[in-house]
């Protein structure tokens, strides 16, 4: 008697786990049902689809020209510059990779002035107030060209959606390098700038 009841008890648990496991599978199904592995990789673990506009301008594409008002009141046009090398930077103030940059570009922008432009363009429309950018440049004594895009139109044609993001154009007008996201320390630019013709 004893051994049908432990015969009946194993096959009662047996089921229940069997149909434990048959619901949790369910339920993992349901409740992520667009996830798809499509490289055959059994190791594979998570991955993303990245819009196309989120990769921004490529070596080879021309700049996009614009103009905007300088920090100190002027009118900047990328375009005056072509026949010169060019760094086109976009930063914001309270972005710690932009801040330790910044006084890299200026160490580059002092020696290689009369070779190349630094264009930091500040993403105005991210910061508290536009004084914020005026004390950070006046604090720490900059010199090269900060514009100010204030209403996001330029950051929108360059694809920025983060800081700092670079930009490498040639004397011709044309992006020559890809794009640098993250800091630019002074030799990553030196080295930028002799691929640039």
């Amino acid at each position: 008697m004893f051994k049908k009841i432990f015969g009946i008890s194993l096959l009662l648990v047996l089921a229940g786990i069997v149909i434990g496991n048959f619901i949790e599978q369910k339920y993992v199904e349901e409740e992520e049902p667009y996830i798809y592995d499509v490289t055959g990789d059994t190791n594979v673990q998570g991955g993303a689809i990245a819009p196309k506009e989120s990769i921004g301008l490529e070596a080879g594409e021309v700049a996009p020209d614009f103009e905007l008002e300088t920090l100190d009141g002027q009118q900047f046009k990328l375009s005056d510059l072509k026949g010169k090398k060019v760094i086109l930077n976009f930063w914001y103030t309270w972005c710690p990779p932009c801040r330790d940059e910044m006084p890299e570009m200026q160490e580059f922008y002092d020696e290689y002035s009369d070779e190349v432009e630094i264009i930091a363009v500040n993403l105005t429309y991210m910061e508290k107030s536009e004084q914020d950018v005026h004390d950070f440049i006046d604090e720490f004594s900059f010199t090269y060209s900060v514009p100010l895009d204030r209403d996001q139109t330029v950051a929108d044609e360059y694809k920025i959606h983060a800081a700092p993001i670079s930009y490498f154009i040639g004397t011709d007008g044309i992006i020559q390098e890809p794009r640098k996201i993250g800091p630019m320390d002074y030799e990553f630019m030196e080295e930028m700038v002799q691929a640039l013709n």
